[in-house]
């Protein structure tokens, strides 16, 4: 093992000096804020857009629902206005559309008789505004004309909101498993991400210097064990001083985007935001805040960062090893495919299990085998932490997971060993496990 550390500082060098390393480690964060911020822009552009929209009442009964709000300014037709005439004048105006509320005997068949005309097809919220409106006007006229007190029906209403408490005394609410979910999907995606990323980097390395003849070189005087641990290792530190400075660049280009060009960048997520303030509108927004901060202080904050260190590190490893195995076995990097979908399979599996499973039952048989199998448990058990996961499961899933590792690294140095002398076959998974075999 003396080589190992000239190997890993090798390794980390060569990659970090790279021009293409360095151009994609400055270029990657301004191409991602440039797209985010035009996206931003043009969703404040759309949302600082005022849309006009023309009413044609012929029921007389609708008509004073609609008040103009930050977007949307609404234009009263009178009833002797024919529908034609209101066509052309919301045509002649340019106005966003004409909502035609036609004259019907029931309340119940006003449906029927209702109508939105425009040029382009409107939003979904835009229509979903104008029907709550109307539906809530309509249903109070019916309830009325039934003998129904409106007033007396709202005051009788009853919001309930179960409050949660486990037998410790510690109080919970529903925001605890979308905190939870949150941050186990986070990990999730970071971990693929980061696979899919430097895992390919490893094995493109180890195909170049297999192709390139150095290997052969360097072979004579290091143990392909040592070997490829140094590549493993390198690379991920080369990977992890990129990741870092994207991190601090993109924060930095963040800033300087929202304080000169007055972009307000959370507006991207304008149609979900939209439904999340609806939402909170109905609700004490108060209550949500202090339940949200009391989600947060129940997380086992120290038990889940040493937890994603160790199963994020030992999972990336484990995939890395089977990347560069997979680089030995083959002379270009079009013929890799037959080999990695059948190590991201797993990878995509845990992440479905994750989703699907563990928040349903976190402690279920079906994500507590996921939990402990090698190739899903770097996912699945960072996921059920959250919820509570006793230390000797998360230890022993960690030991198995580590021993995996070892024995992957173990198994693929035996293929590494043959595999990066061979040139100009494409081998089969047969021939490969007889190189293992050797």
């Amino acid at each position: 093992m003396n080589h190992l550390p000239l190997i890993i500082k090798r390794e980390y060098l060569t990659k970090v000096r790279n021009k293409s390393f360095i151009i994609m480690t400055i270029l990657s964060p301004l191409i991602m804020i440039g797209l985010i911020t035009v996206v931003a822009y043009l969703s404040q552009l759309n949302n600082n857009k005022q849309k006009t929209i023309t009413i044609l009442d012929e029921s007389g009964l609708v008509k004073d629902v609609f008040e103009d709000t930050e977007s949307i300014n609404y234009t009263l037709l009178e009833n002797n206005v024919t529908l034609e005439n209101a066509k052309a004048i919301v045509i002649e105006e340019k106005n966003s559309g004409l909502l035609h509320i036609g004259k019907f005997e029931k309340i119940e068949k006003a449906s029927d008789n209702i109508e939105f005309y425009s040029e382009d097809s409107p939003s979904i919220s835009l229509i979903s505004d104008l029907e709550s409106l109307v539906e809530k006007k309509l249903t109070e006229l019916n309830l009325q004309s039934k003998g129904v007190d409106v007033n007396m029906i709202e005051d009788a209403e009853v919001n309930i909101d179960i409050n949660q408490e486990n037998f410790t005394g510690e109080k919970t609410s529903k925001l605890d498993s979308f905190i939870k979910l949150a941050f186990g999907g986070a990990s999730g995606y970071l971990l693929f991400m980061f696979i899919i990323i430097y895992g390919n980097m490893i094995m493109r390395s180890v195909i170049e210097e297999k192709t390139s003849r150095i290997i052969e070189v360097i072979i004579s005087s290091v143990k392909p064990m040592q070997l490829m641990l140094g590549k493993i290792i390198g690379t991920s530190l080369a990977g992890i001083t990129q990741f870092i400075i994207w991190i601090i660049l993109g924060g930095v280009l963040l800033t300087i985007v929202s304080l000169i060009f007055g972009i307000d960048l959370m507006q991207i997520q304008s149609p979900q935001q939209e439904m999340i303030q609806q939402a909170t509108q109905s609700s004490d927004l108060n209550t949500q805040v202090e339940m949200g901060l009391i989600a947060i202080k129940n997380l086992p904050i120290l038990n889940l960062i040493i937890a994603f260190l160790l199963f994020f590190i030992s999972g990336y490893f484990l995939y890395s090893s089977l990347y560069a195995a997979v680089g030995a076995a083959v002379d270009s990097e079009t013929d890799t495919q037959q080999f990695l979908f059948p190590i991201m399979m797993p990878l995509i599996l845990a992440v479905y299990v994750g989703f699907f499973t563990v928040i349903e039952d976190p402690h279920g048989t079906v994500s507590t085998i996921f939990s402990f199998i090698p190739f899903t448990s770097p996912v699945v058990m960072l996921m059920r932490i959250p919820f509570g996961v006793p230390i000797w499961q998360q230890i022993l899933s960690l030991l198995i997971l580590i021993g995996t590792f070892i024995l992957t690294v173990w198994f693929a140095a035996k293929i590494y060993r043959v595999g990066i002398l061979m040139y100009g076959k494409k081998p089969s998974y047969k021939e490969i496990v007889k190189w293992i075999k050797y």
